[in-house]
């Protein structure tokens, strides 16, 4: 089938045929005559199959009749990250490129008054992140009252940003006829629910079962030592001894480990840049472009860079952490191997990532070869432990270095034999005068005496009572009585 022939508009194919696409991907060819009847859809696929054409293809064609308002957008986008949201925003210059649409991008890290502008000029197509939405919302720039079609995207990721409460007062927000998009790579139960209470009767349209990997994705194992610096080094021989590298993205679980990482490659001397939550938007940006232009080879990122990111001739991943959620190793892997290319992705496993592997393995039913021997198999030099007392406490190391050297033992009669000889260091040291008995020393006169310290022990009389002895000075003047 041909894009001619799913019911768009001609403005559309003509773009579709400028940039290169004659066939649509499976969720595109299911989904763009459903959003043409102005049907709800639930889309489930894979990452990596085309799902971001799969809505702004129908959403152009629909928005060439009609006007937008001021502050009254007529559609709404939300995407779970600052990137997937300027990619969609790309999506719509590129196929929009004849028509005369207004976009408008509401996300962190950029000025709220740029964005008002855009927003009081009126805006056909309004891509945002949920908490960016709200803030212009809160603060009366926005109402959504003329949504005509709301968009969610990367749902299951916004359940793991925690964003699900937002969606739901979001929901609630816009009409209740709408249209209703609704996208996600995997179905958790959360997902479910949300579905049932926002969407009616939507068109259910699953490419591939879920949490699957594509067939063109080579998965491989690697074992590793737990230590960091021995996984550091792990990676880059990974690095170095991979085939046919064109470039690489590398994940990470924490931010931290992002900075790290990408620090030591650095410094080994590998064309890496890094990217994660805490950067500011124009560092991410900058980081994003350079890879996209080949600029720089490898990306160090978490997962902020595992959904939906339209990188599409990645050639390897590497991933220095095993996710803790099997769902985030489909779109980690699914950087790679897109639109038909092959990819190969490296999953570095220590001894801590036993169950993650088992979940992974479980989620997408088959078992990912090693490359090399196993963990069971390998054999590492684990660092040595220091040995605990029978108190609990850790004992203090005995050889090596340490800030407080352990005192030797007094040696007994029986440790004197003939051939411990040599003079002691006590026995080569020139004998010391003798101090001078307590009296006998000077006395400094510029201390001043302190006098004795009491103990509680000591006597001192009967308590007093009152002042007892002692007469405060104001108590002994004289006064003067008004008469």
């Amino acid at each position: 089938m041909n894009f001619s022939e799913l019911g768009l508009s001609p403005k559309v194919l003509e773009a579709v045929t400028a940039s290169g696409y004659t066939q649509p991907t499976p969720i595109q060819e299911m989904a763009i005559p459903r959003v043409l009847e102005r049907k709800d859809v639930l889309g489930i696929a894979q990452t990596g199959t085309g799902k971001t054409a799969a809505f702004t293809l129908p959403m152009i064609t629909l928005l060439e009749q009609g006007r937008a308002r001021a502050r009254m957008p007529r559609t709404l986008i939300l995407e779970p990250t600052r990137e997937l949201a300027a990619q969609v925003e790309e999506s719509f210059t590129k196929y929009g490129s004849g028509q005369k649409l207004n976009v408008a991008l509401l996300i962190g890290g950029v000025s709220f008054g740029d964005q008002d502008i855009k927003i009081a000029r009126g805006v056909d197509v309004l891509i945002a992140t949920p908490g960016r939405l709200l803030d212009h919302f809160e603060r009366g720039k926005l109402l959504l009252t003329g949504i005509e079609i709301l968009v969610i995207d990367e749902a299951d990721r916004m359940l793991d940003m925690g964003f699900i409460p937002d969606i739901e007062r979001i929901c609630k927000m816009v009409p209740f006829t709408r249209q209703t998009l609704f996208f996600s790579a995997t179905m958790p139960p959360e997902i479910q629910r949300i579905t049932e209470a926002f969407l009616h009767n939507p068109e259910r349209i699953e490419i591939a079962r879920q949490s699957t990997t594509a067939d063109t994705i080579t998965q491989l194992l690697v074992a590793a030592p737990h230590h960091a610096a021995e996984k550091r080094e792990t990676l880059r021989r990974l690095m170095r001894e991979a085939v046919d590298v064109k470039n690489g993205i590398i994940f990470c679980n924490r931010k931290s480990d992002v900075q790290i990482v990408w620090k030591s490659l650095e410094k080994h001397g590998f064309s890496v840049a890094a990217l994660h939550g805490d950067m500011d938007q124009r560092a991410r940006t900058v980081a994003l472009d350079g890879f996209r232009a080949g600029t720089t080879q490898y990306l160090v990122a978490s997962d902020v860079a595992a959904r939906g990111l339209d990188i599409p001739d990645v050639s390897h991943v590497f991933n220095f952490d095993a996710p803790h959620h099997a769902e985030d190793y489909v779109h980690r892997i699914g950087r790679t191997g897109r639109a038909g290319r092959l990819g190969t992705a490296y999953t570095i496993i220590t001894s801590a990532d036993d169950k993650s592997l088992a979940a992974i393995e479980a989620m997408i039913k088959r078992s990912i070869p090693w490359l090399g021997p196993s963990l069971a198999d390998a054999k590492f030099e684990e660092a040595p432990r220091p040995e605990r007392g029978r108190s609990g406490g850790r004992e203090k190391p005995t050889g090596g270095h340490s800030r407080r050297a352990s005192k030797p033992e007094r040696p007994t009669h029986s440790d004197h034999t003939e051939e411990n000889t040599a003079p002691s260091v006590q026995e080569a040291r020139p004998p010391r005068e003798p101090r001078p008995a307590r009296e006998d020393r000077p006395v400094r006169q510029d201390r001043p005496a302190h006098p004795p310290r009491r103990h509680h022990q000591e006597d001192d009389g009967p308590t007093p009572k009152g002042l007892g002895d002692h007469m405060p000075g104001f108590m002994m003047r004289s006064t003067k009585l008004k008469g």
